[in-house]
């Protein structure tokens, strides 16, 4: 039976930086309102790269890393909410831009989780056992998806693109793994609507910019997905204790300080970005395992037992538990 892990991780972010300072003088807001209430104080915002491009660049750090040419990629999946269009897919522009002739390629949208959706679907492949590497990446570009004008919003949000290597592998690496929906609460959390616009219509297009009731999606994520989680531990072969880290979409600080105290691990398990980053959705696990990995706290030598989970707009959450 063929296996999967995760052999090499990447990330990059636009080099412009907009601070919760710059943000004030352009809307009624202050850093005080906004690092006090999610723990953001600045994020990275793309002057003029899209989603491929900041995606093209991990996956070119990606095979640097691994030593490898586009040509011995089997797939690549990426997550993403901010396309560069919805055809072709962001992935093909990678897949075209780093010469991966031989591998399929296609976006994947699960809003926030969508890294960890990506990522169990690329295990499912390398599992087959027709498939050896794939790329999963997560990439965005939030800033074209928010009104600037709505500090409800606008003040949250980041670009950037983080992501990994996917492998064959001797030993089991995922361990569980929980993927839900739950589409009866999609308003609470919505992007990109289009009206029907043809001769036979009467309906207009909709607002297409992000739109988020907050206080539903921090109790959705402080009830569903803490409840989701845990049970995730106690249907693996693992304790909470077992775990190294668990790293968790990076949306807002106080959700993580909450999260802890339900799941009933050490807060300090539990490693934060989104202060420098932002809220930047399927790209937020990838950037902070990156960033882990830089800072020595994750080591991808396979002795580390990491929990993943991603929630976000559908509504989707997903759990995957792994060594790594």
């Amino acid at each position: 039976m063929a296996f999967a892990k995760i052999s090499q991780v990447a990330h990059y972010v636009p080099e412009q930086v907009v601070t919760n300072h710059d943000l004030a003088q352009i809307m009624d807001t202050n850093d005080e309102w906004i690092s006090s209430r999610t723990g953001i104080r600045q994020r990275h915002i793309s002057r003029t790269e899209s989603t491929s491009d900041l995606a093209t660049e991990v996956a070119k750090k990606l095979m640097a890393k691994a030593g490898i040419t586009g040509e011995e990629l089997d797939f690549i999946i990426l997550a993403t909410i901010t396309p560069d269009s919805m055809m072709p897919s962001t992935a093909a522009r990678v897949q075209a831009n780093i010469g991966a002739n031989k591998a399929f390629a296609f976006d994947l949208t699960a809003a926030c989780s969508g890294f960890v959706f990506a990522l169990s679907t690329a295990e499912k492949f390398i599992a087959s056992g027709r498939f050896q590497k794939g790329l999963v990446i997560g990439s965005e570009t939030l800033s074209k998806a928010v009104d600037w004008s709505d500090r409800s919003t606008a003040v949250l949000f980041g670009d950037g693109a983080g992501g990994v290597l996917l492998e064959t592998s001797e030993q089991e690496h995922f361990l569980a793994e929980s993927l839900n929906s739950d589409g009866s609460r999609s308003e609470c959390l919505t992007y990109g609507h289009s009206g029907l616009h043809s001769p036979f219509s009467d309906q207009e297009n909709a607002d297409s910019f992000l739109k988020m009731d907050g206080r539903a999606v921090f109790d959705f994520a402080i009830r569903d997905v803490a409840k989701s989680i845990k049970q995730t531990i106690d249907e693996s072969p693992i304790e909470a204790t077992d775990l190294d880290y668990l790293l968790l979409h990076q949306a807002n600080d106080r959700i993580l300080d909450k999260m802890a105290r339900k799941i009933g691990v050490d807060r300090a398990k539990l490693p934060a970005n989104m202060m420098e980053y932002g809220n930047t959705s399927a790209a937020s696990i990838p950037i902070l395992l990156s960033e882990c990995v830089e800072q020595g706290l994750i080591r991808l030598d396979g002795s580390q037992t990491v929990l993943l989970s991603g929630f976000g707009g559908g509504l989707t959450w997903g759990t995957l538990i792994l060594t790594i």
